[in-house]
């Protein structure tokens, strides 16, 4: 029997199941596109929590619940966002949650450490997942909003696009949604804090390959070749200029050459044909990041020329910004603020050079994605062997996102004739 207890209370009780979950998805890590048992135990957990709508298969592997709300009446809500009128309420609501895990070797020794050689959830995605299979129950219980809940469980967001994917196989055409609400935790923020900002959040993550074309030859008669490691060398310098004097000092960007392939380690005096490095543009305007983009180009194929070899950029972009909508954002930290505090929310975060495929759906959806502070406190970080999700934060997790679905689709709003 439903009793009218708000989201974080009720959770708190259900803290134990939810623990339960997130140990079982840990110990069961599925790669990108491959969540199948995930994907199960999902569908399963939301058809018996009384979803109305459970859809698989979207993506690949992506699941969606859809919650419809029985609230005839709008409830008082939060201080509306600046300059937003009533009738740009949302009528539906999308919560986002990862499902996948990371091609890596878990060194922990707890009971539900991966039992699966070489994959693990070294980011949290168990913990995203579940949070959102504990709104999805409360939303489904309570139904104190009206319109509708899309409940989105999105696979390979570690670098395979798994958002753009589910929006390629018709996400918001299949369910169409007014806002979008996605989240990570979040180790360098104590726990129980929520981050977030109302612009960038995480910048566009854009790969570099180069290839550098020489004449092979002998270590020993370098001057009868044109060696391509000593053009990598003045290049990997060059590139370091781009960020220094082409974008202005007041924006953020990186460029990182991370990788080169030259020759072989056994021949010492071989001095190889060919070189190839690969790294990364990291950049949160458009602006900045077309300006990069255009200026690599020829700086890579003059210092190339300088030394009579050639080279070849390949530029390709991998994920753009995440850009939260500044009214979207204001809500999501009024929500955020009521769950745990105005002192325990960080509205000004710093952004992250770091990159995040909800971005897909936030240029699609206005949206806001928040950080959840897990504070591991000088223990492992996100990408790490010995990196654990911090139990503790379930129900907070959960009641975020059940909260800031059930406000935001219970607004008044203006009759439009």
């Amino acid at each position: 029997m439903w009793t009218p207890e708000g989201p974080l209370q009720r959770l708190d009780a259900w803290h134990a199941e939810l623990t339960r979950l997130r140990r079982d998805l840990h110990a069961h890590p599925e790669l990108g596109f491959q969540e199948q048992r995930t994907a199960e135990l999902v569908a399963g957990q939301l058809r018996a929590y009384g979803v109305d709508e459970v859809h698989r298969g979207i993506g690949g592997t992506g699941v969606v619940g859809v919650i419809h709300g029985r609230q005839a009446q709008p409830a008082p809500a939060p201080q509306e966002p600046p300059g937003m009128a009533a009738e740009a309420w949302p009528r539906a609501v999308g919560l986002r949650a990862d499902m996948d895990a990371l091609p890596m070797h878990e060194e922990n020794e707890q009971p539900w450490r991966s039992t699966r050689p070489g994959v693990m959830h070294a980011c949290g995605h168990d913990g995203h997942t579940v949070m959102l299979l504990g709104a999805a129950r409360y939303l489904a219980a309570s139904r104190a909003f009206s319109g509708r809940v899309h409940c989105i469980f999105q696979p390979a967001e570690e670098g395979l696009g798994g958002a753009r994917a589910m929006i390629d196989d018709g996400l918001f055409a299949r369910f169409p949604t007014d806002w979008m609400f996605g989240m990570h935790n979040w180790p360098q923020l104590p726990a129980g804090r929520i981050g977030l900002a109302p612009g960038a959040m995480m910048a566009a993550a854009d790969r570099i390959t180069i290839h550098i074309s020489g004449s092979g030859g002998h270590g020993a008669h370098p001057h009868l070749a044109v060696d391509p490691v000593l053009v990598a060398g003045h290049m990997i310098t060059a590139v370091q200029t781009l960020v220094a004097r082409d974008v202005d000092p007041a924006q953020h960007a990186v460029v990182s050459l991370c990788a080169m392939q030259a020759g072989d380690l056994g021949a010492m005096s071989v001095i190889p044909r060919r070189v190839s490095l690969v790294g990364t543009v990291r950049s949160f305007r458009a602006d900045v990041q077309q300006a990069l983009q255009a200026r690599l180009g020829p700086l890579v194929q003059s210092v190339a020329l300088a030394f009579g070899a050639q080279a070849e950029l390949v530029y390709e972009r991998v994920y753009p910004a995440t850009i939260n909508t500044p009214h979207v954002a204001y809500h999501a930290a009024q929500v955020a603020a009521e769950l745990v505090g105005d002192a325990a929310v960080v509205r000004d975060l710093p952004p992250s050079m770091g990159a995040e495929d909800f971005s897909f759906m936030l240029q699609a959806v206005p949206g806001a994605y928040l950080r959840l502070g897990t504070g591991t406190g000088g223990g492992a970080q996100l990408h790490s062997p010995r990196f654990d999700f911090n139990d503790a934060v379930l129900p907070l997790g959960a009641a975020l996102y059940a909260r800031l679905a059930e406000r935001a689709l219970s607004q008044p709003r203006v009759q439009m004739l």
